[in-house]
């Protein structure tokens, strides 16, 4: 008896090692030989004369940093708290904001997420993974800190919209009267996601998985590493851009579970995209979505990916959404 015991530890052994062996292996040597390239997003569509720009405010996070946001304000008692894609940062958001505050419906906040914008504390990096569902709580209680309102909407576009549905399957859940989703990342696997996103998104793949395997045995050091780049093209670059991320910072961009996230929303919801995009299937928003949850779902024609935010054709639909929240 002692024998076999003996002989099953050592085949443990040999067991755990091989999985720490092939997972350091994977985060070691796991990294795209160089970027896919291919065809990029619409940068060019960002264009745009932000003469009204909010300047810059900053509210402070429970870790005591100083985070950026900039406020379109309106005399409104709702709020919507619009989140950015992977890359950028609150900025490109001006067309859909402003038109938002234009028309009386809602306060716009829009946050430069931790780790993005002009000068943050460590380009493309956060502390731990769920660090930006955090932020997003703390810049909610300082808004109604500031001003009571009677509705909070969270949304988001793109990668945003990713945050906004991790937001969604958190506990902060119910601090969310309504939902807004703006041509969403939803998962890697979801029937919505192109291969990299269209060709603009470079993801090491086999270092992914190798750090997925060290997190699922609690081992997180190695959470820093980058994970994934993006192809801006140079001429739309302004260096403000944020063009690598590190696992941790893009592990918390997402969901864990599209699904579960689509279950736990039962408030509101609408998703706008465009037949164009070039990152996603927009075709596959309305099954995949409405499998979960129910949902306004919106597909305009010849809008592409940046277009959902941009194009002045989104603009109606997310106003006359706004208009009918009870």
């Amino acid at each position: 008896m002692r024998k076999i015991l003996i002989r099953l530890l050592g085949v443990l052994a040999v067991l755990v090692s091989i999985y720490f062996i092939g997972a350091l292996a994977l985060v070691t040597f796991g990294v795209p030989g160089e970027s896919v390239g291919g065809e990029t997003l619409r940068f060019d569509e960002l264009t745009n004369d932000a003469v009204q720009l909010p300047p810059l405010q900053t509210y402070t996070a429970r870790d005591g940093s100083p985070l950026m946001y900039r406020h379109y304000a309106v005399d409104s008692d709702r709020a919507l708290i619009l989140l950015h894609g992977s890359g950028s940062h609150s900025e490109y958001l001006y067309p859909l904001a402003m038109a938002i505050a234009a028309s009386g419906e809602a306060n716009v906040y829009t946050p430069d997420l931790r780790g993005h914008g002009e000068n943050p504390e460590r380009r493309g990096d956060i502390d731990y993974i769920d660090q930006f569902i955090d932020d997003v709580a703390d810049l909610m209680a300082h808004i109604q800190e500031e001003r009571s309102f009677a509705q909070i909407i969270v949304g988001g576009h793109s990668s945003g919209g990713g945050l906004t549905l991790r937001f969604a399957e958190s506990d902060y859940n119910n601090q969310a009267d309504a939902y807004l989703l703006l041509a969403p990342y939803v998962a890697f696997n979801a029937p919505t996601t192109r291969p990299n996103s269209g060709g603009w998104a470079t993801p090491y793949t086999g270092r992914i998985i190798g750090l997925i395997l060290l997190n699922n045995v609690g081992i997180t050091a190695l959470n820093g590493l980058p994970a994934i780049d993006f192809d801006m093209p140079p001429e739309f670059r302004t260096g403000t851009e944020t063009l690598s991320y590190t696992y941790r910072l893009n592990t918390g961009y997402a969901p864990q579970n599209y699904a579960v996230a689509l279950e736990a929303i039962d408030v509101p919801l609408l998703l706008v995209a465009g037949g164009a995009d070039e990152a996603f299937f927009a075709d596959q928003y309305e099954s995949t979505v409405t499998a979960y949850t129910e949902a306004d779902v919106v597909i305009l024609p010849d809008v592409s990916h940046m277009g959902a935010v941009v194009d002045e054709d989104v603009q109606m639909p997310v106003i006359e959404w706004l208009q009918n929240l009870k």
